[in-house]
């Protein structure tokens, strides 16, 4: 089934909005074995909104559309979609009524008049509703293709793809495959690095494909298996995932959506142990990734931003003189810092980072970059020095992931989860 996605708005073709809905569609419809074929983004141009149905629907099965089913001025793709399919733009009843009624659900009380623009659409469609918003979407017939329109909202968007859009598409395609896929997220490596241990994996003649992704500072690899039955996508998939776990080992953080943070707020949890954090040239960020899940007062106690060699001294119980003969930025300094803040918090775990964010404050012994991390646990310390050789905001978002992806593999190390620290 030849499907393409149509994103219609100026602020994505402007850059100020990512199109996410695109992205989702993609994933969403592979989950359930179909394939976008492409992603056209157009601005709130009447005209090139009518060009871009008028082509794709010659040329696709189905199309999705998102974006501009509002009530504002710029908001066309309804009028638009209507020249494009030789329809009338006519005002749908029960469109209108589901606009007064979530409106007045929205304000808390019953709305007399609103603009009624988000209720037009064309004759010769047929309504897609919308649980969560005001605008319906529709959905149209046209040079044999499905054309699906949907409002922007990403939030509406999905919920209106999962309930009308697929089973429609899925009822339409009678050839559709049975598709495998697994994203494996990896820290730790450089993309060259995963290219190597991947080699010999993938068999793309066959319906085994591979695809590296770098997201700084991770990469996601994600493995895709299509074949025409289960039996057959299984077969050429599981051996795959395995050499690739294998390959990768314990850089491999998680599988499927879990960010680094929930991982990491999940062994935490299991675990039983409380952390700590003495920040230097993070300045708070890695509080601010533990601190983003919730629940995390259960084993988050505190952190400190103890930027200053004063800070260091008077907070976290630094001795002036190490810092003084090994510098603020030195291996023992760190350890110095993840054994003080474990013992002023009272958690099991104390974590630490110090280093030249940049871009001043090299040195020739220790250049813009240098960061050592330390951890400090009931059964020992653990301390490396790291050259981060980027910009101060890519230094610092480095030295944060390190850091919690330090506290990973102690805990799975701890737990026996993993063998590698």
């Amino acid at each position: 089934m030849r499907i393409t996605t149509l994103s219609i708005g100026d602020e994505l073709i402007c850059g100020q909005t990512i199109d996410s809905n695109s992205a989702n569609i993609a994933a969403e419809l592979i989950r359930n074995g179909l394939r976008v074929r492409r992603h056209l983004t157009v601005g709130d141009n009447e005209q090139d909104i009518i060009e871009a149905l008028t082509d794709l629907s010659a040329i696709n099965d189905a199309v999705i559309v998102t974006g501009g089913l509002g009530p504002t001025v710029d908001d066309l793709t309804a009028p638009a979609a209507a020249k494009a399919t030789g329809s009338l733009l006519v005002l749908n009843e029960e469109a209108r009524e589901h606009l007064y009624n979530m409106t007045s659900k929205f304000v808390g009380r019953p709305v007399r008049a609103i603009s009624e623009k988000q209720a037009m659409i064309p004759d010769k469609a047929s309504l897609i509703p919308n649980p969560t918003g005001t605008a319906c979407g529709f959905y149209v017939i046209h040079n044999s293709c499905g054309m699906f329109f949907m409002p922007g909202v990403p939030s509406e968007m999905i919920v209106m793809l999962r309930s009308s859009v697929l089973p429609v598409l899925l009822e339409q395609d009678t050839a559709k495959r049975i598709i495998f896929c697994e994203d494996l997220n990896v820290f730790g490596l450089g993309e060259p690095q995963v290219d190597d241990l991947l080699t010999g994996i993938v068999r793309p003649d066959s319906g085994l494909q591979l695809e590296i992704c770098v997201s700084f500072p991770a990469i996601r690899v994600t493995l895709r298996a299509e074949a025409e039955t289960k039996d057959k996508a299984e077969t050429l998939f599981n051996p795959a995932l395995e050499s690739a776990q294998k390959n990768l080992g314990d850089y491999i953080f998680s599988q499927g959506d879990a960010t680094l943070c929930q991982v990491v707020a999940a062994l935490l949890q299991r675990s039983g142990l409380s952390l700590s954090l003495a920040e230097s040239c993070t300045g708070g960020m890695i509080a601010q990734y533990i601190t983003s899940i919730a629940g995390c007062s259960s084993y988050f106690f505190e952190g400190m931003v103890t930027y200053s060699n004063s800070a260091k001294v008077r907070r976290l119980g630094v001795p002036e003189e190490l810092i003084n003969k090994k510098g603020a930025v030195s291996s023992e300094v760190a350890e110095a810092m993840a054994s003080g803040i474990r013992a002023v918090s009272g958690s099991d775990i104390g974590l630490a980072v110090t280093g030249v964010a940049g871009p001043d404050g090299g040195t020739e012994e220790k250049p813009v970059g240098t960061v050592f991390i330390s951890l400090a646990a009931p059964d020992g310390y653990w301390t490396e020095g790291f050259l981060f050789g980027r910009n101060r905001n890519d230094i610092r978002i480095r030295t944060a992931w390190t850091a919690l992806d330090m506290v990973r593999k102690y805990l799975q190390k701890r737990s026996g989860s993993q063998s590698t620290f």
